[in-house]
């Protein structure tokens, strides 16, 4: 999180940080409707019946929830009060994608919101020439791509590796951008160029699924810088925060690794189609869970006093969240998806659902019980 970040555009209404808040609900709403998906696509009792919410569980976890909160954090740093239409507009055509007869209709404002997602960056890179802004810039082309593939009838399944990028390259970015004065001087052209190999990786997955393997091995080309270039490596040795920070960045960064091998073999033509089910399920959530919502759960104590100007005082009780999520993806694709246990397939499935809503449990209790020592005080 930059300087530029955390300073209010001057005279922006928007920029307010209560009003800066109410872009989070409908994130929250993609979430909460995302992981009743979940539920859905595990066979287990969900809140919402019906098939709509695992139809756009994707959708809304990536774009919805993760892709939102992306939006609004870059909003804050372009100082611009259109740029909040980005996080709006990704949000909200998330949440469209629930109805059937409305799903063109979302698509096409997913469209406009990663084409204003597109633009911020745009305005970034004007302001400062920054590796880390064309890294992220480059993510959301991606991420532009898959909402155009997405309004032209692609099926989501066949657009994992474009969202998969643009959440990698956005946090790999994010990395580069805290760390930058930590890294030797070549490690950003390093990550330039990784970037540039995982949108051509994501294009050929798409126009030719039988060279997916290429995707793979640009994602273990980020995955090896992070590992090797993240100051995680040394903050993991701190306390408090730092700590619990460095650990689920360290342990995303291992799960991206994971998904990078996964994908090596996933589009081998000699793997039986449940194999290849297997492989899928495992692949997705290696990155989108293992890795994405590890590191969200990372940055929470940096990003919500930055954007909202919350404070969000730090919890041993984060632990907790972040072992289930982690725990149960173990379960899940050790026991679920290698050795095919369907009951463990669903058991890992629904405590990782279950992490992420105690940490958001976790997140509301640290920053009402803050609240109430400061007006003790």
């Amino acid at each position: 999180m930059t300087a530029e970040t955390v300073t209010p555009p001057p005279g922006t209404g928007l920029a307010r940080p209560a009003r800066r808040a109410l872009f989070a609900i409908p994130a929250a709403a993609a979430l909460f409707t995302g992981l009743d998906g979940a539920l859905s696509l595990l066979g287990v009792w969900s809140p919402i019946p019906g098939e709509g919410t695992a139809e756009a569980h994707g959708v809304l976890m990536t774009v919805g929830f993760v892709g939102t909160l992306i939006a609004l954090e870059r909003a804050v740093a372009a100082r611009r009060r259109a740029a909040f239409c980005a996080p709006a507009l990704l949000s909200t055509g998330a949440l469209l994608m629930l109805a059937p007869h409305a799903r063109d209709a979302g698509a096409l404002l997913l469209v406009l919101g990663a084409a204003v997602l597109v633009a911020v960056y745009v305005v970034l890179w004007q302001r400062r020439h920054d590796q880390a802004v064309e890294v992220q810039g480059l993510g959301a082309v991606l991420a532009l791509g898959a909402a155009i593939c997405l309004l032209g009838g692609v099926p989501v399944g066949q657009l994992v590796p474009w969202l998969a990028g643009f959440l990698v390259l956005t946090i790999a970015g994010e990395r580069l951008e805290l760390a930058a004065l930590h890294m030797p001087p070549q490690a950003g052209r390093m990550l330039v160029l990784g970037a540039a190999a995982v949108a051509c990786g994501a294009l050929i997955a798409l126009l030719w699924p039988v060279f997916t393997f290429c995707f793979g091995i640009a994602l273990a080309g980020v995955a090896v810088w992070l590992i090797r270039h993240d100051v995680a490596r040394r903050t993991v040795r701190a306390r408090g925060p730092a700590r619990f920070m460095a650990l689920a960045m360290l342990a995303g960064q291992a799960w991206l690794a994971v998904a990078a091998g996964l994908w090596l073999v996933a589009g081998r033509s000699t793997v039986s189609d449940a194999l290849a089910e297997a492989l899928r399920d495992a692949t997705a959530h290696a990155v989108f869970l293992g890795f994405a919502m590890s590191m969200v759960m990372a940055h929470a104590p940096v990003v919500l006093p930055a954007v909202a100007r919350i404070p969000l005082p730090f919890h041993r009780g984060m632990y907790l969240p972040l072992l289930l999520l982690h725990g149960g993806l173990v379960v899940r694709l050790w026991l679920g998806d290698a050795l095919g246990i369907r009951l463990a397939w669903q058991a890992g499935g629904v405590v990782t659902v279950l992490s992420l809503v105690g940490f958001l449990a976790v997140v509301a209790w640290s920053v009402l019980r803050g609240g109430t020592k400061r007006g003790a005080a």
